[in-house]
């Protein structure tokens, strides 16, 4: 619901703890006040129980005079109204009084708060209030004297009832209403000031909040239209400002896997197209003789039946290899292979191949050449795997290099290891189909030199290795690759 988002409960939290905090200060503001006034009263009429306990008209030989007392007492409640008089005995006994009928409700008043007042407590010190069953009012008292000893206790109550009904109508009518009113304003001012706080606080949050948004509706084109914005510097502890970068992380590492697998779809793709394209032409051509050898059985010579078998098993072979390569770039691609490495001499291996190619570059009048430099340190790697490398290498070199031309292995030591160079001296590739080389095949038309399955598993095998391979240029070669195997273990 909209009412449930994080900024309006915690406005809402907010406001209910600021309107329980301002009560809860009112209340404690008026309990202030109300036992500041009590003291300052009984601080001020603390010697008027003592006063009157000196009056001698309040006695006759034989006790108080009731109509005497009665008679001060009243003179005392007209001068001053909000308080009340009364004598004790020395258990606490209500004596005399001059309380109107039926208002006294205690016959007997606790002396322990007497006696704390009369030594000196700390005030204000509160009492039983006579016309009350359950209040308690500050007082004034002093001990009452005759013949020399103790008969009791002038009780006066400095805030009786006159008193508490004209507090009550001034509290309900002006300092209730300006405690009010100050609550009020300060529970508005604190409340504008806290939703400004938490709008500010809680900013990146919803800026957060927007993006996942428009992540979860628009995909992962929100992520790429959109730039990355710097951030402002925010604490280490800032746990929005930790959700923010870890979300802000995860969505650049979402968009770059997004990018990787378009890449990887596209390059699948034009995989697939350009191994329909190459494998069209030979099976094409194949099925063009064979058909023709089927037609014309009759009518052909055996010379261009010959011929024509020949071809047509030339083609097939192409089919096979094609095919073979791309069983093996998938079993390079999901990690069915895996490299068992050895350690061996990496100039006995480029013999050994040179050995295999000799036949062909004979046939088409090229020199293999092997430049090797000596001391060369053993190299760790899957032998069957680095010797597919080479076969690759040399058969695209010697079948894109002219009569007569030159196809050269270059070893040299570099970076605990060994930099394996296999260059040319054919037409080399040109500029448009460089980039993606090793990524995905590329076919030239019109004659020209591409890179095909076999690059591709080149740089698989050579990834597999922790190596890569690179196209190099080089003045009056053709295509020159190099790449690095490393060394062997403490050799």
């Amino acid at each position: 619901m909209a009412w449930a988002t994080l900024s309006r409960r915690l406005s809402i939290a907010f406001a209910v703890l600021l309107l329980a905090c301002c009560g809860a200060s009112a209340w404690l503001q008026m309990r202030a006040g109300t036992q500041h006034a009590q003291e300052v009263t009984q601080r001020l009429s603390l010697g008027l129980a003592a006063h009157i306990a000196q009056n001698t008209e309040l006695m006759k030989p034989g006790g108080l005079d009731p109509v005497a007392v009665k008679d001060l007492f009243d003179k005392l409640m007209t001068v001053n109204p909000s308080v009340e008089v009364y004598v004790l005995g020395l258990d606490g006994r209500i004596e005399a009084q001059a309380a109107p009928p039926g208002h006294l409700k205690r016959d007997k008043v606790a002396l322990e708060p007497i006696r704390r007042l009369l030594a000196g407590e700390r005030l204000p010190i509160a009492g039983d209030d006579p016309r009350s069953l359950d209040a308690s009012k500050v007082f004034s008292a002093a001990p009452l004297r005759m013949g020399g000893r103790d008969a009791g206790y002038v009780y006066v109550v400095l805030q009786g009832e006159d008193h508490d009904a004209l507090a009550a109508n001034l509290s309900a009518d002006t300092v209730l209403r300006t405690t009010l009113w100050s609550m009020a304003l300060v529970a508005l001012l604190g409340l504008i000031a806290g939703l400004v706080a938490f709008r500010l606080i809680t900013r990146p949050l919803r800026e957060l909040t927007a993006a996942v948004r428009r992540f979860e509706a628009e995909g992962i084109e929100a992520l790429e239209r959109e730039a990355p914005m710097p951030a402002p510097p925010r604490r280490a502890d800032d746990e929005i400002a930790q959700l923010q970068q870890a979300f802000e992380q995860m969505t650049r590492r979402i968009a770059e896997q997004w990018r990787e697998l378009s890449l990887q779809d596209r390059q699948r793709r034009e995989l697939f197209a350009n191994i329909s394209h190459d494998l069209r032409t030979p099976l094409t051509s194949l099925h063009g003789y064979l058909e023709t050898l089927l037609l014309k059985a009759g009518t052909l010579s055996e010379e261009e039946r010959r011929r024509y078998l020949e071809i047509a098993l030339g083609q097939s072979r192409k089919v096979g290899r094609l095919a073979q390569e791309v069983f093996e770039l998938a079993r390079l691609e999901y990690g069915v292979v895996k490299p068992e490495k050895e350690n061996f001499a990496l100039a006995d291996l480029v013999q050994d191949v040179f050995q295999k190619f000799e036949l062909a570059a004979e046939a088409r009048r090229q020199q293999l050449k092997p430049d090797i430099a000596p001391n060369l340190p053993v190299v760790s790697a899957d032998l069957g795997m680095i010797e597919r490398v080479l076969t690759n290498l040399l058969d695209n070199a010697i079948r894109h290099t002219p009569a007569g031309g030159e196809i050269e292995v270059r070893l040299r030591p570099a970076e605990a290891g060994v930099a394996v160079q296999v260059s040319d001296t054919g037409p080399g590739i040109p500029g448009e189909l460089q980039k993606g080389l090793f990524t995905r095949p590329a076919f030239a038309d019109g004659g020209t030199r591409g890179g095909g399955l076999g690059l591709m598993i080149v740089q698989r095998i050579l990834q597999l290795h922790g190596s890569d391979i690179r196209l190099v240029p080089q003045p009056g070669k053709g295509a020159v690759f190099l790449f690095r195997l490393g060394g062997a273990a403490g050799r």
